[in-house]
């Protein structure tokens, strides 16, 4: 019974025998998958093929071994070489640390019905265990202390975590864990994601290098491998229009090195653009998202472009400049047409010109997003896809405001309101301006808000979503700015017709004043002419004096006028108000 009982030596040796074979086989599919990860570094046309056919040994040799960490290395490269980046951050979304407070604080909104079943109970570990995901010794946190702390888990979940703290080297594997996904964050939109990951994974580089150099002599002395024996191959494969390269890739020091630099350098300008609009500086603000959005040293990743869209929208609108708000609302919802607070600022602008219809679509189209949001329990998109700040807990309420300004938008629609646009607030003029000042605002709008102009802002933006290409982009832009565009045309004919009436008005109000004005002067001609063809009547000389004058009343003579100035001057200055002066008095008929 022992013999029998006893396992035979020949399946032991199959089994070992199997197992170096499996072993071979994988580290050829490795070696491979780099090789071709090279090739793509370097061929800046076939790059793509490459980083497919490394893509597909990679998951050959997964398939034989799921946990290989040099295979999920060359899967997260590769990925990252085809621009996959949702793939990337899928794949590594436990480290991501926004997630983590995120999917935290929506985990604990809906705890109760969380706990109904057992994946939710392994998100909510995966929660609890993205609190200190950028420790080195992140996978050999206590599990026991996890356990406790939730009612609900999984226990596949929990194994899979003690059995690789157990198997794996938590400084090595995280290394380029947080190199690979502090670059997808990048392109992603996640700016202080990709800080917090490249800043990382450069201070774990650095203390390996400082351990791996303590062994090594002075002669031997060089830099580590492990961290430029990689190409990037993200950004370094856009050529020019000729169709040659642009530049020759760098190792992954150099390139994360620089991309940091790059990502502080956005987030700078733009911590100074939300600084400035809460000093109460549009102008500077506009100033500073102008940096942001129209920098020529790369291309921007468009969730990133979109919120920096939305800011500059708010300090033209804190500007008086709702066309120019409205413009980068357009432009906004180009990229990103399920963005809710693009919707939001973009319906309280047409609110604020009068524009209600076109009001009411934006918020008929913010209430379907958040339906979606209630029904499916999360807000659009991934979990780690940022929003602006908006968080689900927020969408309820959110949800009851939106329903109650509807009903009272559409009354008001009803009642008459819903063409009143008040294109003087449009146009950024004043009531009563003139024809110069009209034509100027005009031009210049004109300019800036062409249709076929405004579409140019999509070429120096990154598209990182598969479902949108950069032509649907396009279109959807030039429509939003055709419509713009034909609102400001109608408000220039509006405004325009109403200088025109004004200045027909004054140049008849200066005509009817001109005709007064010469009718004036034709009266006192005739009144001239009357006085010089009046006949004379001679009246006898008399003797005037003081006291004669003083006892005659006015009435006595009424035309008698005084020809002789000079005597009653001189008597004046002598003061002789007694003596008689002889004047020479005739009656005139006037």
């Amino acid at each position: 019974m022992a013999a029998a009982s006893s396992p035979s030596p020949a399946p032991a040796k199959k089994q070992k025998k199997w197992l170096r074979g499996n072993n071979k086989l994988i580290h050829r599919y490795l070696g491979e998958a780099r090789a071709a990860l090279a090739a793509a570094a370097q061929d800046t046309e076939d790059g793509d093929d490459a980083a497919a056919a490394a893509l597909g040994l990679v998951s050959l040799a997964l398939e034989m071994s799921p946990r290989a960490e040099a295979a999920l290395e060359l899967r997260a490269r590769a990925l990252l070489a085809l621009r996959r980046y949702r793939d990337v951050a899928d794949m590594l979304r436990d480290y991501i640390p926004s997630c983590g407070k995120s999917c935290s604080g929506d985990d604990a909104t809906t705890s109760s019905s969380s706990c109904s079943s057992g994946s939710s109970g392994s998100g909510d570990l995966a929660a609890a265990s993205r609190v200190e995901l950028l420790s080195p010794d992140r996978d050999r946190s206590d599990a026991g202390a996890g356990a406790a702390r939730f009612l609900c888990f999984d226990v596949s979940e929990l194994k899979r975590r003690l059995v690789a703290g157990f198997s794996r080297n938590s400084n090595t594997e995280a290394q380029w864990r947080y190199l690979v996904l502090g670059q997808a964050c990048f392109h992603l939109g996640l700016m202080e994601d990709a800080v917090v990951l490249l800043q990382t994974g450069r201070r774990l580089a650095s203390a390996a290098f400082r351990r791996e150099s303590v062994c090594w002599s002075e002669d031997s002395f060089s830099p580590s491998n492990t961290t430029s024996d990689v190409v990037s191959v993200t950004g370094n494969r856009r050529t020019s229009k000729s169709g040659s390269a642009s530049v020759a890739p760098a190792s992954e020091a150099e390139s994360v090195s620089q991309l940091l630099a790059h990502v502080k350098l956005l987030l700078r300008r733009r911590a100074a653009a939300v600084a400035a609009l809460d000093a109460g500086l549009p102008a500077e603000a506009v100033r500073h998202f102008n940096k942001v959005l129209d920098t020529r040293r790369s291309v921007l990743p468009h969730p990133f472009a979109t919120a920096c869209l939305v800011g500059r929208a708010a300090a033209f609108r804190s500007a008086g400049r709702p066309a120019d708000a409205i413009a980068d609302c357009n432009r906004a919802l180009a990229l990103d047409p399920a963005f809710i607070p693009a919707l939001r600022a973009r319906a309280d602008l047409l609110e604020s010109v009068g524009a209600l219809p076109d009001c009411l679509r934006d918020l008929d189209h913010l209430k379907l997003l958040y339906d979606a949001a209630l029904r499916d329990g999360k807000l659009p998109g991934p979990s780690w896809r940022p929003q602006g700040g908006i968080r689900f807990g927020e969408i309820a309420g959110a949800h009851r405001t939106l329903t109650a300004r509807i009903q009272q938008l559409r009354g008001r629609v009803a009642a008459g309101e819903g063409c009143s646009v008040d294109y003087y607030a449009l146009l950024g003029v004043a009531r009563g301006c003139t024809r110069s000042e009209l034509e100027r605002a005009h031009l210049l709008l004109t300019l800036k808000l062409k249709p076929d102009r405004s579409v140019s802002f999509a070429e120096r933006v990154e598209l990182v979503d598969e479902h949108r290409d950069l032509e649907s982009v396009r279109d959807q832009a030039r429509m939003s700015a055709l419509f713009l565009y034909r609102m400001l045309q109608k408000g220039y004919s509006f405004i325009m017709s109403a200088v025109l009436d004004e200045e027909a008005a004054a140049r008849q109000r200066a005509k009817d004043a001109a005709a007064l004005a010469a009718s004036v002067p034709k009266q006192e001609d005739e009144a001239a002419k009357a006085e010089a063809t009046a006949p004379v009547i001679p009246m006898p000389r008399t003797v005037v004096t003081a006291a004669t004058t003083a006892a005659t009343p006015m009435s006595m003579s009424p035309r008698l006028f005084c020809r002789d100035m000079a005597v009653v001057g001189s008597l004046l200055s002598r003061g002789g108000f007694d003596r008689a002066i002889p004047v020479k008095c005739e009656a005139m008929s006037c």
